[in-house]
């Protein structure tokens, strides 16, 4: 084993240079001992539970234009919806019946949904689901907005920085899009007292190991609670529709350097991972992760809330999608529990 890994593996932390050298340089047994790690890591703190998180896609309405991303604004053969205050909630409604205690807000930076509107969505759900952890998704804010939602009664917020290379981030972004308050909104979050969720692409278009030494080395320092990994895969009506796909390979090793680094971080397997490889979740939690998220939204849109080509789960009823989750967690070994999973402090 190189000096490289031993000493990552001793102390969670490497250069910029190094987490570089690591990708460039890492043997197949040295993969295997950092999958082992991972995952000793994880059971040391979270057991062989894996925790599942409602997702509710109320909206693929979007202001911006990311170049990788099918609800982009500049895509017009999206099928857009949105979903009413009231189908949200039953939508809470259904999950709450299903067992879940945590529900997760996803949707495009849609303008429609206000400070107003989400704060009445938000303290609704709060108020009527007091014992539910609520994560808002919604992208990019004020820190006054970001403020409301957590006054409201919001706990976690998912803002993925997609990466930590400020001239990658300009690449694949349009000039509108500003590396620089991605992540001014991140660091809001944390001043709030938000528990924040980053996370960044695996082998997106002009990406390299460079780029995911960076996104390792601010993951290290900004130490989210929780951090999204999932490979990049392209949309047929993006300006990347012919790049090829992230690899299984390369975003697994990557789950387990990242939960090498942050021993407690909660780690989805994502649904893009399970897209590009049919066991690609049940991987993903072999390599270190501990969080899945079954679609709660209504299954006439399911298929409308398109980021990527051939997403899975789409047409899953909610109760199929946990039932299906919880045997596939069973034959790898691991509970499945849809209780609130709060991030584990020290």
């Amino acid at each position: 084993m190189n000096k490289v890994v031993s000493k990552f593996i001793d102390t969670h932390s490497l250069s910029v240079e190094e987490y570089e050298s690591l990708l460039n340089n890492i043997t197949s047994d040295e993969k295997e001992v950092l999958k082992q790690e991972a995952v000793k890591l994880a059971t040391s703190v979270y057991g062989n539970k894996i925790y599942a998180r409602g997702l509710i896609e109320f909206s693929n309405y979007c202001k911006n234009n990311c170049y990788y991303c099918g609800i982009r604004n500049g895509n017009k053969n999206c099928d857009r919806y949105r979903l009413t205050k009231e189908q949200i909630y039953d939508c809470c409604d259904l999950g709450y019946e299903l067992g879940f205690r945590t529900f997760v807000l996803q949707s495009g930076e849609d303008l429609f949904f206000n400070d107003d509107l989400m704060v009445e969505i938000i303290s609704h759900i709060r108020s009527k689901f007091p014992d539910c952890a609520i994560t808002i998704s919604i992208g990019e804010k004020e820190k006054s907005t970001y403020q409301k939602y957590f006054n409201a009664g919001a706990n976690r917020y998912l803002l993925r920085h997609e990466t930590a290379n400020k001239k990658l981030y300009e690449t694949i972004h349009p000039k509108e899009m500003s590396f620089d308050n991605r992540m001014r909104c991140l660091q809001d979050l944390r001043d709030i007292g938000f528990q924040v969720g980053a996370g960044y692409m695996v082998e997106c278009p002009h990406q390299t190991n460079y780029d995911l030494a960076l996104d390792l080395k601010f993951v290290e320092e900004f130490k989210p609670e929780m951090c999204g990994i999932g490979p990049f895969i392209p949309h047929k009506d993006t300006d990347y529709k012919n790049e090829k796909a992230g690899t299984l390979e390369k975003t697994l090793l990557l789950l387990s350097i990242t939960r090498i680094i942050l021993p407690r971080v909660l780690l989805p397997a994502t649904t893009a991972l399970g897209t590009i490889n049919p066991l690609g979740r049940e991987m993903g939690v072999e390599h270190g992760a501990n969080v899945v998220m079954p679609n709660l939204s209504p299954t006439e849109v399911r298929s409308k809330y398109l980021l990527y080509d051939n997403k899975i789960c789409t047409g899953d009823e909610a109760a199929e999608c946990k039932n299906c989750m919880s045997a596939r967690m069973k034959r790898i070994g691991y509970e499945l529990v849809i209780d609130r999973g709060d991030f584990k402090k020290e």
